[in-house]
């Protein structure tokens, strides 16, 4: 009895210890299979951890490309395609203004607003001009980039003319060199597109004192409708249109022709593309003074998506402004993200030097 007693505490121990052991064996084999299970999600459908990158938009120097030669992209637009920012513009190179003959559309990409990949140039075949505006939107009833741009066979003869490719970057070929919109003699204009998949373009026409309106698109984004806007101002200059909610603005600048010390930012807004449009304030006048917040003549408003809820910034270009002098190093500023009272006003901008904005990537 004795020894049957000592045996059988002893045994129970054994026990015990090969049930831990049997236990400590499950959970390996669980965290095995859970790490597994996560490589081979990662390998089979590109997941990646979470993790934050903050970039900072420096409006002291001009930008690079990763080569470190000066982006050269003027008077254009900054959109997002597909998980990636595509900054276009007009190419001026080392000529003395911006009325050079022939001057390029190019286009850089990034994936973060910091790193810049030269992607090229738009139009390989072009008729002789002078070019300016080139705004390029997604069709997603033609699955085509679409790009529309402002150019002068000969000042001041203003013609509008557009332009398809498969690619956000192109090659793009021209469809037609001198689109019938409504305005005479059609200046500086940029394109907008609807929620609901509608294009829209915003012009100035020089033939009618520079009076800004806004057209509603063919369904394939390759003309006008024929629906059109009052005319919104008078002596206007490098209009853009952009939705916010449930409210539309328009934003554009006086007569402002490679201005040093910038313009004036006149904000108006409705309910409805076509308008009626309401005058709100000007975002880029000093009261009192009424010198430019930011010397600058306004090019764009890019729609920054971020997880919850877009930001916009402000885009213009500071010409005269490199220390060089070579027109095609002209600093853009970029803002920080403009800031809307409850009522819808755009609050007047702050001339940030360099500011911050934080990625989340990841799944």
């Amino acid at each position: 009895m004795d020894t049957n007693r000592q045996r059988f505490p002893t045994a129970c121990r054994l026990l015990a210890i090969s049930q831990r052991r049997q236990i400590l064996l499950i959970l390996v084999f669980t965290a095995l299979t859970i790490s597994c299970d996560r490589k081979r999600q990662s390998q089979d459908s590109g997941y990646q951890p979470k993790h934050l990158q903050t970039v900072t938009i420096s409006n002291l120097k001009p930008r690079r490309d990763t080569t470190g030669t000066i982006i050269d992209a003027h008077g254009g637009c900054l959109q997002f395609f597909e998980g990636r920012f595509y900054l276009y513009g007009t190419a001026f190179g080392t000529n003395a203004n911006s009325l050079a003959l022939n001057c390029p559309f190019r286009v850089y990409s990034s994936s973060d607003l910091e790193r810049w990949t030269y992607e090229g140039e738009l139009l390989k075949e072009k008729p002789d001009g002078i070019y300016f505006r080139p705004g390029v939107v997604f069709n997603p009833h033609t699955r085509k980039y679409v790009l529309w741009y402002n150019w002068f066979p000969k000042l001041w003869n203003g013609q509008t003319a557009v332009a398809i490719s498969d690619k956000p970057v192109g090659p793009f070929t021209i469809v037609n060199t001198n689109v019938a919109v409504l305005g005479s003699r059609p200046g500086d204009g940029s394109l907008f597109v609807d929620d609901d998949g509608t294009g829209y373009y915003i012009y100035t026409a020089i033939g009618e004192g520079y009076a800004v309106r806004v057209e509603r698109l063919t369904p394939d984004f390759l003309g006008v409708s024929g629906q059109a806007s009052a005319i919104l101002i008078k002596g206007g200059e490098a209009p853009v249109l952009f939705r916010r909610g449930n409210l539309y603005y328009v934003l554009c600048g006086p007569l402002c022709p490679d201005c040093r010390n910038g313009s004036g930012v006149q904000v108006l807004s409705a309910t409805s593309p076509l308008g009626p449009y309401t005058p709100r304030s000007d975002i880029n006048l000093r009261p009192g003074n009424d010198t430019p917040i930011v010397p600058a003549q306004q090019t764009w408003v890019a729609k920054i998506p971020m997880s919850k809820e877009s930001l916009y910034i402000w885009m213009g270009d500071r010409w005269e402004s490199t220390p060089d002098g070579i027109k095609g190093h002209d600093f853009q500023y970029w803002s920080a993200p403009l800031q809307f009272g409850p009522d819808g006003d755009i609050q007047p901008m702050k001339n940030i030097k360099q500011w911050d904005i934080t990625w989340s990537w990841g799944n």
